[in-house]
């Protein structure tokens, strides 16, 4: 639609809000587009947000966030009461503690990478991943299948990284400074 082709890209708040105040662009079928949105839209394997949006006359259920036409957010949702239209002013709210156990397994992707390179050497890399509040999966290239004794290690170790908790930050830089970081 020629609304939301105006209005540029989604601007993601979700970095530093889990509530954004933000503008509805356009309703489609059971999808709602904001101007702005602090729900994450599934990528790279990490699931989308989940939360509410409301206006003055909508209640909504977001039950997934998913990209549209590169750039837009598309919010799925259950309407619980009213309707909503373009233009309304809204509030749009992540379920902020599913989003910290997305982000925990997120942060355990990157430690099991870190712990397989360690043991079984510098050619593993990704291949793959699924990210969600309750799991993740980690998929690798190795020359071999995985001993009991290797899985027990890679365990190990991965583990002692978590408990001996070490701060997290996140900070965007193109990829070839985060390549020469490790």
């Amino acid at each position: 639609p020629d609304a939301m082709a105006a209005s540029g890209p989604t601007t993601f708040t979700g970095r530093q809000e889990s509530t954004s105040e933000a503008t509805v662009l356009a309703v489609i079928g059971d999808a709602v587009f904001l101007d702005r949105s602090p729900f994450y839209a599934e990528s790279g394997g990490q699931v989308g947000d989940t939360g509410t949006i409301t206006t003055a006359t909508a209640t909504l259920r977001v039950t997934d966030t998913t990209s549209a036409l590169g750039a837009l957010h598309r919010h799925h949702v259950d309407v619980l009461d009213g309707t909503v239209e373009a233009g309304q002013a809204a509030t749009a709210s992540i379920d902020a503690d599913r989003r910290t156990a997305i982000a925990r397994n997120h942060t355990g992707t990157h430690i099991l990478h870190w712990a397989l390179r360690e043991l079984l050497g510098d050619h593993v890399k990704q291949q793959g991943s699924w990210v969600g509040p309750d799991r993740l999966r980690f998929d690798f290239a190795h020359h071999g299948a995985l001993t009991p004794e290797q899985i027990r290690a890679i365990e190990d170790l991965a583990n002692q990284e978590i408990l001996a908790n070490a701060s997290v930050r996140h900070f965007e830089t193109t990829m070839d400074e985060a390549r020469r970081l490790g």
